[in-house]
């Protein structure tokens, strides 16, 4: 089967999936569920892909290290979500639309993470059928993969198990491998999807590199680190001393107090 053939049929199944979701969420009041489906989109994805296209050992490695991510993800985050109602990015939007926002969910948010979810993917899609034998590079990308993934379940887990202490209350996460970057879990997710581009690619498909790159972005300006940094900075004196001692994103050694001064 084609790459083309593969990619459309992806987009139906990606549009279908999110149709299906749009209506239960429509049933619930809750368009949350969206984020957790996020990572078990790509798992399908990558599973329907790997029933019509050539099975070998890239495709299954994609496979595998896409289940693996998307299974945890969205575990963690049903687990984290669950008993707490929409999250509030929706329901500001809900009351912000009213009575159109069960329409426009389906394009703003459902249609649009949908088609994102397709973009981010194709690593996955188009890697699945190259035939040209795996090289250093796509072996190197295991390593990132690992190192994303090492990043990103450890980061969750640490923050969740900060946040489960009633002690912590109110305090700044900053502890652990969230001391030596703000977003352990962000950048670990960036790594995760560079390492699958690495995986996938060839000489001949470098520009799949479009998804790692809208991947970052997207954690870094759009729906991640820019989103929740807002919101915490402007409520905690604390955070904003977390944020001048303590990169961003990539993992640096705090910055040392002299003084009144950081350095």
């Amino acid at each position: 089967m084609s790459v083309i053939q593969i990619l459309i049929i992806n987009a139906v199944l990606v549009s279908i999936a999110m149709v299906v979701l749009w209506l239960v969420s429509l049933r619930l009041k809750d368009a949350s569920i969206v984020d957790i489906f996020w990572g078990l989109g790509f798992v399908l994805i990558a599973w329907m892909t790997m029933a019509v296209a050539t099975q070998d050992l890239r495709s299954i490695l994609l496979v595998a290290m896409t289940t693996i991510w998307g299974v945890r993800l969205a575990a963690y985050l049903a687990w984290r979500n669950h008993g707490k109602g929409e999250d509030s990015r929706y329901a500001a939007m809900r009351d912000h639309r009213g009575g159109s926002f069960w329409w426009v969910s389906l394009v703003t948010v459902f249609g649009l993470q949908g088609a994102v979810m397709w973009l981010i993917s194709l690593p996955i899609q188009v890697g699945s059928c190259e035939t040209v034998p795996m090289s250093l590079p796509n072996y190197a990308g295991l390593i990132v993969w690992a190192i994303g993934f090492l990043f990103e379940s450890v980061g969750d887990f640490q923050l969740a198990r900060f946040k489960s202490k009633a002690e912590n209350n109110g305090k700044v996460m900053d502890r652990g491998l969230w001391r030596y970057t703000r977003h352990p879990n962000y950048f670990g997710n960036s790594l995760i999807w560079w390492g699958i581009f690495w995986v996938s690619a060839s000489s001949s498909t470098l520009w799949l590199a479009i998804s790692p790159i809208l991947m970052t972005f997207l954690l870094l300006k759009v729906s991640g680190v820019a989103l929740l940094e807002k919101s915490l900075a402007n409520r905690s004196g604390e955070y904003r001393d977390y944020i001048c001692r303590t990169s961003a994103f990539f993992p640096w050694p705090p910055a040392r107090r002299h003084g009144s001064k950081l350095v």
